[in-house]
């Protein structure tokens, strides 16, 4: 009886020393541009504070981003214009626990996962795994599994497996997020998470009702952090859309993660670095972009319970595939699909360019007559695209060589092939079931 009493008051003393009983309190000494410098409180980085003010009953959310000596060093999650010196800092308990569950399922929320649907309060459990490392490699699966996105050109010519991570390159204004609305239609996820980064107001309502429509809201989470908004919260708008894709991966769920744009995140952890001192690299992005980037691309994947196949939209400046953040990613990426402007300006949608798009698990998904039909298709298609001006101005003579005559004979097939109008979707069996006839 003592012993058990023992144990008990050990029990209990260890639990009391691990509660919380007083809010750490700090005071803002001064605001230098997007940075906010208090002095305390005791926090760690990426904890979230609350900030007060005297004159104002409003309260601003800030995160922490780095420290100087003993200034603590924030960047508010909304506009800083009631700010002024003295303002208490309080550490805020639990800021980074995640929703998850069933009940996120049609919802809209944001970096900070509250909902801004206006389909009222978010019911959902909380878990602690905001931050959270990347499953043992050793312990993910294989991946084996075919995973379909409706898309011929992607289906057919960039085969995806479940659990795979591939990247969008395309620049501005080349109809990255229809194809993305018809991906989460038309995929084989049991869940979709859909991450908008950086992206216009006006556009938020438009790709859901329009490109997502009530189909793909019915599965799917969306995340949102808009352009106007500080950049830790575009940051905590793709970290949060991980963990709650995570959250559904532990249960077992076939996920599918949207992150539209990677660019934007890597832009906004730019603007803190900047703005908390550290020097710029490459183009002016700091050295801490290229370190966040593989911790945040690792999280999604395969493990030993589900899996989450995430696609990430990469706005490449000037159309330019080897600027500093394309090129990092496509390096830590298992695929690249790259949309050609060219094939836009020609009313040809969706416009993937299938000759420069590359998926690094195309033999470990498909079969050996589906990668007959893919090879045989791409060599048709680059060899017209090697004769085209040749072909175009009337240079070349019939019958001069077997492969031209019969890319000429198929390329009018095949690009037909690869046009799909945005409402319509096609299994991958019709895929490459059409594919095989056109090349018959």
């Amino acid at each position: 009886m003592v012993n058990s009493l023992a144990d008990r008051f050990s029990l209990l003393g260890s639990g009391l020393r691990n509660v919380r009983t007083f809010d750490k309190v700090g005071v803002v000494q001064r605001v230098i541009g997007l940075v906010i410098e208090s002095e305390g409180p005791e926090t760690s980085i990426g904890q979230v504070c609350t900030i007060c003010s005297e004159r104002s009953e409003e309260e601003i959310e800030a995160q922490v981003i780095g420290f100087r000596e003993n200034v603590v060093l924030l960047m508010a999650l909304s506009s800083v214009h009631l700010i002024h010196p003295g303002c208490k800092v309080i550490s805020r308990r639990n800021s980074n626990d995640v929703p998850y569950g069933s009940c996120l399922l049609g919802r809209v929320i944001d970096g900070m996962g509250r909902p801004i649907d206006g389909k009222g309060p978010l019911m959902a459990p909380s878990r602690n795994g905001f931050f959270t490392d990347p499953p043992n490699p050793l312990a993910r699966t294989l991946i084996k599994d075919t995973f379909a996105t409706g898309i011929k050109a992607i289906d057919s010519f960039v085969p995806m497996g479940m659990g795979q991570r591939m990247g969008i390159f395309a620049g501005s204004g080349v109809g990255k997020s229809i194809l993305l609305g018809m991906i989460a239609r038309g995929s084989d996820s049991e869940v979709n998470v859909i991450s908008l980064v950086g992206e216009r107001g006006r556009e938020l309502r438009e790709f859901i009702e329009g490109d997502l429509g009530e189909e793909g809201m019915r599965k799917s989470v969306v995340v949102v952090s808009t352009s106007d908004q500080p950049a830790p919260m575009r940051i905590r708008a793709s970290i949060l859309a991980t963990a709650i894709a995570e959250g559904f991966r532990d249960d077992g769920k076939n996920v599918l993660l949207l992150m539209d744009s990677l660019t934007r995140f890597a832009m906004a952890q730019r603007e803190i670095g900047l703005a908390s001192g550290e020097p710029p690299a490459s183009r002016g992005y700091v050295p801490s972009v290229f370190s966040l980037l593989p911790k945040l691309l690792e999280r999604t994947g395969t493990s030993e319970l589900g899996a989450i196949t995430a696609i990430y939209t990469v706005l490449v400046e000037g159309d330019d595939m080897n600027e500093p953040v394309a090129d990092a990613v496509r390096g830590f990426l298992d695929g690249h699909i790259v949309l050609s402007r060219k094939l836009a300006n020609a009313n040809h949608f969706p416009a993937v360019d299938v000759l420069r798009s590359v998926s690094r698990l195309d033999r470990a998904v498909c079969s050996e007559e589906e990668m007959s039909l893919i090879s045989e298709a791409r060599d048709l298609l680059a060899v017209y695209n090697q004769n085209e001006d040749m072909i175009n101005v009337g240079a070349y003579v019939k019958n001069s060589n077997p492969k031209i005559d019969r890319a000429i004979d198929k390329n009018s097939g095949i690009q037909n092939f690869l046009r799909q109008k945005f409402d319509t979707l096609s299994s991958r069996d019709e895929s490459f079931s059409q594919l095989r006839k056109v090349l018959q």
